[in-house]
């Protein structure tokens, strides 16, 4: 159609970037993320409906207001919904047959998935491992161990989520059918997640540090309970041991990450002190 109405990738990419800036600046209770989302969508609604049109303006009002609606989701790989809605939205300006409720059936239909994928993939995954990278640089005592953690780690969640951005706009209304089809869901949410309790492990094995300094005299013989006991039963036991009791009282009501931190610290304090550890 010659009076067509074409996103272009300066829209696009400017809601993009407006989402990626203030998706957590208007965080509430009662919206969660939807004053953001709605906030991003305006270069889509300010190109689909021009303010100086005045025929268009009970529709630039609608578009906002449909967009105001709860929202929450993972802010990286939930981007796909963003994409997805936009090239709705566009279908939708351009006469097609798309109505609130679908475009909102979309929207509820993906965020909790992605939602678990995403929390998954960054801060079971992506995040720990940049971050353990970082960390074996700066023992070292090169200043680059945090500077690559402060660099590397907003780069490649922006990245993640600008690739998820445009592949939701590419699939549009595809994307939750396609997404939700098969099983897929279930096999990516689960795929992430043993991955991500992979990384963590590794990271445990490496940063979990723990030894005793307890030494029995036996006559003119020296018992080393670390290295003649434990490290022969096996090596690293009592930081496996640490971190099992953790996982343990993290399952416990009475316990949460707070009081464990506190628990560990005087351990240690008490340990260190009395030269057990």
């Amino acid at each position: 159609m010659s009076n067509e109405i074409k996103l272009t990738g300066k829209e696009i990419r400017k809601a993009f970037w407006i989402w990626q800036f203030y998706s957590h600046a208007n965080y509430n209770y009662e919206r969660m993320q939807g004053g953001a989302f709605a906030a991003a969508m305006t270069p889509v609604i300010d190109k689909l409906y021009p303010a100086e049109d005045p025929d268009k303006k009970e529709q630039r009002i609608a578009a906002l207001q449909r967009h105001m609606v709860f929202f929450n989701t993972n802010p990286n790989v939930g981007t796909l919904i963003h994409g997805a809605v936009i090239s709705m939205e566009e279908e939708r300006a351009n006469g097609a047959d798309i109505s609130d409720e679908a475009i909102n059936a979309v929207k509820t239909g993906l965020m909790g998935p992605l939602a678990g994928i995403g929390d998954a993939l960054d801060q079971g995954m992506i995040i720990p491992l940049i971050v353990a990278i970082g960390i074996s640089i700066a023992k070292t005592g090169n200043v680059m161990g945090s500077l690559f953690t402060m660099i590397v780690n907003p780069l490649v969640l922006a990245g993640m989520a600008y690739f998820f951005w445009m592949r939701g706009y590419k699939l549009g209304n595809n994307a939750i059918t396609s997404i939700l089809s098969g099983g897929k869901m279930k096999t990516i949410i689960n795929a992430a997640s043993i991955l991500g309790c992979t990384v963590m492990g590794a990271l445990i094995c490496s940063y979990v540090s723990l030894s005793t300094n307890i030494v029995f005299h036996i006559g003119q013989s020296e018992f080393n309970i670390q290295t003649m006991l434990f490290d022969a039963i096996l090596p690293q036991l009592l930081p496996l041991l640490i971190t099992l009791g953790v996982f343990k009282l993290l399952g416990s009501e009475k316990w949460n990450a707070t009081k464990i931190m506190i628990l560990l610290i005087a351990i240690g304090f008490i340990g260190g002190c009395i030269g057990i550890f």
